[in-house]
């Protein structure tokens, strides 16, 4: 049974810093490229980033570049996004995706999780 979890959600202010886990079972987690979106209230879903099967290339959306980090841990099945200098606009429920395509040219994924709320109060 394939399961994906995230964690690490939080309510932060502006400014401040959070780090999303997903922990992926269930699949061959190395084989995949792996990625994360996001969805806030009344907005369509949309990439944060993703990172290929073996780390070597990431993509992200233009909204974080620079402030954003992704990276994953093969050994563990665990994907993380480090987020710096949140925004209020990064408030948004995250979800980690695995089997995704990667530069982030669709929305596709073959598994998501069940998402880990990010709110930034200004």
């Amino acid at each position: 049974q394939v399961q994906v979890v995230e964690s690490g959600g939080g309510l932060v202010q502006a400014g401040e810093s959070l780090r999303l886990s997903c922990t992926a079972s269930g699949l061959p987690f190395d084989n995949y490229a792996m990625g994360w979106f996001r969805q806030a209230p009344g907005k369509e879903r949309e990439g944060v980033s993703c990172i290929t099967w073996n780390g070597a290339f990431t993509d992200y959306a233009d909204s974080v570049k620079g402030r954003f980090t992704i990276s994953r841990d093969n050994t563990k099945n665990t994907l993380y996004l480090q987020m710096n200098s949140l925004k209020p606009e990064d408030t948004a429920m995250y979800y980690c995706a695995a089997d995704v395509i990667c530069p982030l040219y669709n929305e596709y994924a073959r598994y998501r999780g069940q998402g880990t709320q990010v709110t930034v109060s200004s």
